[in-house]
């Protein structure tokens, strides 16, 4: 194995092994942070409810898309 693989493999380890220290710190604190829209936007809760999926969308519509163009 090379020093640059290597290298890497060390990085992306330390690099979720801090992802999950700060998560677990979160939830050793029971702090849960959310947010509520302000009561004049209150009629557009479904709507941002919904928002965090749109991306997942576009990676499907990438994949039909490419079917529809057999795998080109």
């Amino acid at each position: 194995m090379s020093l640059t693989v290597t290298y890497w493999r060390i990085l992306m380890l330390t690099m979720s092994t801090a992802c999950m220290d700060s998560l677990l710190n979160l939830s050793a604190n029971g702090t849960v942070i959310l947010a509520k829209l302000p009561e004049a936007y209150a009629i557009f809760d479904p709507i941002v409810d919904v928002m965090p999926v749109i991306p997942v969308f576009f990676l499907l519509l990438a994949f039909v898309w490419q079917a529809a163009v057999s795998f080109r």
